[in-house]
């Protein structure tokens, strides 16, 4: 048991146990990274969503709660009209 190896085990393994946890584990460094980076682009879409939540609960409050805007969403976007009206729609070319 005297190879030179034999003196610097404890470096041999350590380096092998960092080389095993970085790529072959099952739970590697690296496929941790990847995760956190899901959880952080979710955490991100779960704020976007919620302020889009709110947006549109404000919209919908806005609209039911006048007769007048209610009219005019629905004559901006559905393009519906009176029984003696004429719709001209202007398209940017653009």
């Amino acid at each position: 048991m005297n190879w030179p190896i034999w003196k610097y085990r404890y470096y041999v393994f350590f380096g092998l146990f960092l080389v095993w946890m970085t790529f072959f584990d099952r739970n590697s460094f690296l496929y941790r990274i990847k995760l956190a980076g899901e959880i952080s682009d979710l955490e991100a879409g779960i704020e976007m969503h919620k302020k889009k939540i709110d947006d549109l609960r404000q919209q919908r409050k806005d609209l039911f709660g006048n007769e007048k805007n209610l009219e005019k969403f629905a004559r901006e976007t559905y393009l519906m009209k009176k029984a003696n009206e004429e719709i001209f729609v202007i398209v940017d070319p653009d």
